[in-house]
């Protein structure tokens, strides 16, 4: 009884190795125009790692299978056979949720228009990621669509199912975004989060933070709270350097819910309280980029979600969290984390080009013309288009095409140029291609 039961057990391992052979490399079952293909880095990088996954689980399966034939396994215990062929079986469904994990991003890629979009907004991200001064070297980007109103990312460099780190950052926009300037609110946003981790300015922010918040005199849970919301606002922060009072905007379009959600005063979450977190934001955009629109778009807001409305003890609330923002911007632009080697984040994050008066004069020499805007850093084009938004000077009908040809363009140009780099690279003496 005992051989047989061990015998069932190398059955199942082997037929856990013959369903792995099934999982296939995308680039053999994926269809895809190629323009809406992942970036070369994100798709190597993927392919590699699922690659090396599968490989480690197979010499996993068989190391087990020569252990159950070993003098060892044939007079160990059943329960111990079996709990050796249970790790395997987990093993197994961790390769296939990881596989599952980026199989939501490449097979979207075959859907019409959406798949060359999507490659459209991955220069998008990577653009927005990277910054001027090699302070980190930047993993590739790949998103895709999801339904609901907020953005997600699993950043790259962190933990997936079962172990091993994700090597791309994958980002979730809403598909209700798409596609309208407000798609960069949430692209960047998220992005800012992969950025801050690599920065690792959570970290520094919240010493300094905790710092303030023990000599405060009697403010030290209001210095608490930004403590536990500076993830969340350290992604806008830089969703508003990239891409200017777009970012603003779309952030108004995405907490724009019904009051008591507006309101809601959840402690524990570090998503800032929704009121609170367009005036913050408000007031990040008029420290890095002064203009007048700021205090415009503060004022809508108080109109929207008037306070007056509120019990006086929330009132109270309200008004201490608000008259904290200026210093608690101040703190943030001012603030020198060691990643950035003596500098400020003011100094990193603020582009000249995306002044308010210099995004005007933009959208005015471009004209709304794509064919002027494609040469352009995508995010810096972004932020023209919001500014132009913002100023009422481009109508929701105007947006749309316009955007879709600009990333349709993005999309065509990457992928002709890493063509043409791979065939340079193909030519070259000492480069053969194997199969």
């Amino acid at each position: 009884m005992k051989a047989n039961a061990k015998r069932w057990l190398s059955q199942e391992a082997r037929a856990l190795m013959t369903r792995l052979d099934r999982i296939r490399p995308f680039v053999l079952h994926e269809t895809m125009v190629l323009a809406a293909a992942p970036s070369l880095a994100a798709q190597t990088a993927i392919e590699q790692y699922l690659v090396y996954g599968r490989q480690e689980l197979r010499d996993r399966i068989n190391h087990f299978l020569a252990w159950l034939q070993s003098a060892q396994g044939q007079t160990s215990s059943l329960s111990e056979a079996q709990q050796n062929f249970t790790v395997l079986k987990m093993q197994f469904n961790d390769i296939l949720s990881q596989f599952d994990i980026f199989a939501d991003v490449i097979t979207q890629r075959s859907e019409r228009e959406n798949g060359v979009w999507l490659s459209g907004l991955d220069a998008v991200a990577a653009d927005a990621l990277s910054i001027p001064g090699n302070y980190f070297p930047p993993p590739p980007v790949v998103c895709y669509l999801d339904r609901g109103h907020g953005a997600a990312i699993r950043r790259a460099r962190t933990r997936l199912p079962g172990g091993g780190e994700n090597p791309v950052a994958v980002v979730r926009v809403p598909r209700e975004r798409m596609v309208s300037s407000g798609i960069a609110s949430s692209l960047v946003h998220e992005v800012g989060h992969q950025g801050a981790a690599l920065l690792d300015l959570i970290n520094s922010m919240r010493q300094q933070l905790y710092a303030v918040s023990q000599s405060s005199n009697g403010s030290g849970p209001l210095w608490s709270l930004f403590a536990r919301w500076i993830s969340e606002i350290l992604a806008d922060f830089w969703s508003v350097s990239r891409v200017g009072v777009g970012s603003t905007l779309g952030l108004m379009g995405v907490v724009s819910l019904p009051r008591a959600f507006v309101f809601r005063i959840g402690l524990d979450d570090p998503h800032p309280i929704p009121w609170i977190r367009v005036k913050i934001s408000c007031a990040m955009g008029k420290a890095l980029y002064p203009d007048s629109q700021w205090d415009r778009l503060a004022s809508w807001w108080e109109g929207y979600y008037p306070l007056e409305t509120l019990s006086p003890s929330r009132q109270r609330f309200f008004a201490a969290v608000e008259a904290h923002i200026p210093q608690f911007v101040r703190l943030l632009v001012e603030h020198r984390p060691p990643s950035l080697h003596g500098r400020s984040l003011g100094e990193v994050m603020t582009f000249t080009d995306r002044k308010p008066d210099q995004l005007r004069q933009l959208h005015q020499i471009w004209g709304g013309r794509p064919e002027r805007m494609n040469q352009a850093a995508p995010s810096l084009v972004f932020a023209v288009i919001g500014q132009a938004r913002a100023d009422n000077r481009l109508t929701p009908e105007q947006e749309g095409p316009l955007l879709i040809d600009l990333l349709t363009y993005w999309a065509l140009y990457n992928t002709l140029n890493a063509s043409a780099l791979c065939a340079t690279q193909m030519q070259s003496p000492g480069i053969a291609l194997t199969v």
